[in-house]
């Protein structure tokens, strides 16, 4: 291909259009304005609330992170809406209650379901804009083709289908396996080389790119760069990459001189792993972590930064939520919401501007399709629960009895004022049942993963124990 100086291809065009002025010209390409900004978000994988310096952890350093909440805003109260990691995924990117789906549990490799076709994600609110979407790292919303990213609005996919410690972990590029060897050492990195080679191609136009990193969830791999890093151990060390990804972000956006008018959040899909020990995280001083609906599974470390629009070094102290991110962006954007389904995210562009709150201040707790806790204002009541005497994946935690807390001065839920406050637990209660009452009727849980009929290998041993004489070794 032959390369002409940018004097000679403008001389060119003025010779032809000079010469036929009913050439055509092609309209300038879309670009980002202040009516329609870019959207990045940064999801990371089993993160606690007390696993970023600027979130309290002095055995961590997250500088890149950090910059995002003194140029913006740190969220000191921000939820997801399910303390596992498929409905958080699948709130986030529409906006509603995972149940309202049937998505109450993980999605699975031999699972044959995933969020329904029919749900609207972010993507395809934004694309009838002109915005160029795209998506890197892991789904796990559905592994079959049906269900993949290119399906629900993205125009562009690289990554992981489901979480890093299910069985054929692979990298699919748009909806084809790219390799069948996966190097988790160098995951963060290629995650963050597509990343940033999206946005460049897309510098140009409006775009939203939705960066769901499998890091820090087990299995832990840093590149060696990073091993060795922290001083938490390998957990720390890849938590401090993910920082070095969110940095080359930054650093992309300042070279194409877009940072300006860019959305950047950094979140978290729900509290850390803690059965995992020293290879899961820390809910800080919140009590418990994920798969439970104490504040430390669902109540995770978010920042979000705007210099166009979010005045720098906010703190909001009041509860928002993932699914608040679906409508805001339609709102910033100028795009419709769906109207014929409801929308349990709020706008939170007041809250972005430092111009106000969050529209509702209540929060259903909901995990694996039981209402477990509600909150409203300062307050949370909690469900009695029978307790659990602990697995290989998931942390003892003992019963309780009907439990209601202020968070605002007991954000470690030790003080159980159900007693001194019995109205306003009564009150609460009541508001809760309420509010759940609204999300009925629900569909029916989607089959995440059926049990195997096993009954073979017990038929061949005790085949094996006949023929040798009661001996099955």
């Amino acid at each position: 291909m032959k390369h002409y100086p940018q004097a000679c291809l403008a001389l060119t065009l003025c010779t032809l259009l000079a010469c036929d002025s009913t050439v055509p010209v092609a309209p300038p390409p879309e670009t980002s304005t202040p009516d329609r900004p870019n959207f990045i978000h940064i999801f990371v994988d089993d993160l606690g609330y007390g696993d970023l310096s600027c979130f309290g952890a002095t055995d961590i350093a997250t500088p890149h992170i950090d910059r995002l909440a003194a140029e913006g805003i740190k969220f000191t109260e921000f939820y997801s809406a399910s303390a596992v990691c498929s409905p958080s995924r699948a709130a986030l990117l529409t906006g509603r209650y995972p149940v309202r789906m049937g998505i109450n549990e993980v999605f699975f490799p031999e699972s044959f379901t995933g969020m329904p076709e029919s749900e609207i994600t972010i993507a395809e609110v934004l694309k009838p804009l002109g915005y160029a979407t795209g998506m890197v790292g892991k789904w796990h919303l559905g592994h079959m083709e049906r269900y993949l990213p290119l399906n629900q609005g993205f125009d562009n996919y690289y990554g992981m289908p489901y979480s890093n410690d299910m069985e054929s972990a692979v990298y699919l590029s748009g909806n084809a396996v790219d390799s069948f060897t996966v190097n988790q050492r160098y995951m963060t990195q290629t995650y963050t080389r597509h990343a940033t080679d999206f946005i460049r191609a897309h510098a140009g136009e409006p775009f939203f790119l939705y960066l769901a990193h499998n890091m820090p969830h087990v299995p832990l791999y840093a590149s060696p760069d990073f091993v060795g890093s922290s001083e938490r151990g390998l957990y720390g060390d890849v938590v401090q990459e993910l920082d070095w990804s969110v940095g080359q972000v930054l650093q992309t956006l300042d070279s194409l001189g877009i940072a300006e008018n860019t959305l950047v959040i950094f979140s978290s899909d729900n509290g850390p792993w803690l059965v995992m020990e020293d290879h899961g995280g820390s809910a800080g001083a919140l009590r418990e972590g994920k798969q439970y609906t104490f504040e430390g599974g669902m109540r995770v470390p978010t920042v979000a930064r705007w210099p166009a629009r979010i005045p720098g070094g906010q703190v909001y102290d009041e509860l928002a939520t993932q699914m608040d991110w679906m409508p805001t962006f339609a709102a910033l954007a100028g795009a419709e919401l769906p109207a014929d389904r409801p929308i349990d995210g709020r706008d939170l562009t007041a809250v972005l501007e430092g111009t106000g709150e969050r529209a509702d201040q209540g929060l259903l707790y909901i995990f694996a399709n039981e209402l477990r806790a509600y909150r409203h204002g300062d307050y949370k009541v909690k469900l009695p629960y029978r307790g659990f005497a602990g697995s290989p994946g998931m942390k003892a935690v003992a019963a309780h009895d009907t439990l209601l807390f202020n968070l605002k001065d007991d954000p470690g839920e030790q003080n159980n004022l159900l007693t001194s406050e019995s109205e306003r637990a009564r009150a609460l209660l009541e508001e809760m049942h309420r509010e759940y009452d609204g999300l009925l009727p629900l569909p029916e849980q989607l089959v995440i993963r059926s049990p195997a009929d096993r009954s073979h290998y017990d038929h061949v041993r005790e085949y094996l124990a006949r023929r040798d004489g009661g001996n099955s070794d």
